[in-house]
């Protein structure tokens, strides 16, 4: 590739093994002639060289990057997925948590990173997404989106939050609950799956919806399709609930509003090292006990 290339980084830099693993990245990246961008917030706690530029943040804050490189967990690789679905760009994330499934790469792989990126050596795939807006007295008063799930919570520990839901334009069930969840296949992994949902390969298009500690007969998770419209409206004389996207942007919901949630018109990009299964990233991530598969007998 031909020209000056940039690449935006985002880092968890709240602990010290995270703090020198963001600075070798940087290092690594440098020497290899590829300039860095982050944010100046960030830049703060990072022992960085001479030339790293930094930004404020905001709007345009990626414009000329052609990578979004994400090192820290789950919460790092959300915010991470917010810069790039504005921007376009592919989001290569760095696992630096826990279970960071939208990561590609762990710890000890920053040396192979480093080497994909300068080489532009890597796949990019289109996760689905979430447009979800709010109406009150039938009037739309919020918009937002999400990559993982939408969840209308209760906003009271000692009351439930009571609910019906609906797909398509026809009601489901009524209930009272903690919450309801409406997920992405790539959200099925994370808290709908918390909620006793179905994993979901990414790979299928459709779109869930999980009641979180529901008090009713069927209460089921659903998995419907991607052009389903998904609805739940809060009753009007219940307590407020929370609308949570990504569990990074709230609004409140008060007694009698409405969500709406259907698939996103602008998907998420992600850049792929490996072509593994997913069926291995599940087990790996989770640990999953394998012992005893002998795979498919080949017969004669």
């Amino acid at each position: 590739m031909s020209g000056e290339r940039t690449v935006f980084l985002i880092a968890h830099t709240g602990r010290e093994a995270a703090l020198r693993s963001v600075e070798g990245l940087v290092h690594g990246l440098l020497k290899a002639g590829i300039r860095i961008r982050l944010l100046a917030a960030e830049a703060v706690d990072l022992d960085l060289p001479d030339g790293v530029e930094t930004v404020a943040g905001g709007p345009g804050a990626a414009d000329g990057c052609e990578l979004i490189l994400v090192a820290g967990g789950d919460g790092t690789l959300l915010r991470g997925a917010e810069l790039a679905r504005e921007h376009g760009l592919p989001m290569l994330g760095i696992n630096l948590g826990r279970v960071g499934f939208l990561a590609e790469a762990e710890r000890d792989d920053l040396a192979v990173v480093v080497e994909r990126v300068v080489e532009a050596d890597y796949e990019v795939e289109e996760r689905m997404t979430l447009d979800v807006i709010v109406r009150t007295n039938g009037d739309v008063v919020h918009h937002d989106w999400a990559l993982n799930e939408a969840s209308i919570e209760k906003a009271a520990r000692e009351r439930m939050l009571e609910v019906v839901t609906e797909v398509d334009g026809r009601p489901v069930s009524n209930f009272g609950c903690d919450g309801v969840v409406c997920a992405t296949p790539t959200g099925s992994t994370a808290y709908a799956f918390s909620g006793g949902g179905p994993v979901v390969w990414p790979e299928v298009e459709a779109l869930l919806m999980v009641p979180i500690s529901a008090h009713a007969l069927f209460a089921r998770p659903l998995v419907t399709s991607p052009d389903s419209v998904l609805a739940v409206e809060v009753q009007p004389k219940t307590p407020h609930g929370v609308l949570w996207c990504d569990g990074r942007r709230s609004v409140e919901l008060p007694a009698g509003a409405r969500v709406e949630v259907r698939r996103g018109q602008t998907p998420v990009r992600l850049a792929r090292l490996h072509r593994a299964p997913f069926t291995d990233r599940l087990v790996a991530k989770f640990a999953l006990p394998v012992t005893g598969w002998r795979g498919r007998a080949d017969t004669h």
